[in-house]
């Protein structure tokens, strides 16, 4: 997830899609996405199992803000939020 100008990045687990990017739209959770208007959907990926997906989670977060910003290219490259289309 990213902030309307796309300058902050935010990846996260969750077993609920669309119910936590709604979350987060709203600003009905305190903390960092909140703090840095972080509500717009670019990436996401569905996974079997929640260790495969915190693994995941872990992968990306320890990536380079230039490999994230290659891996929302590689599926939206237009940086358009995908909530709609959930």
């Amino acid at each position: 997830m990213t902030n309307r100008w796309n300058n902050v990045l935010y990846t996260g687990v969750t077993n609920d899609l669309k119910r936590r990017v709604y979350e987060h739209k709203e600003k009905s959770i305190d903390g960092f996405t909140k703090k840095y208007n972080i509500d717009k959907l670019v990436y996401y990926e569905a996974t079997g199992s929640i260790e495969s997906a915190i693994t995941r989670e872990k992968q990306i977060k320890s990536g380079s803000r230039i490999q994230k910003k290659r891996l929302v290219n590689s599926m939206n490259a237009g940086w358009v939020d995908l909530f709609e289309a959930l």
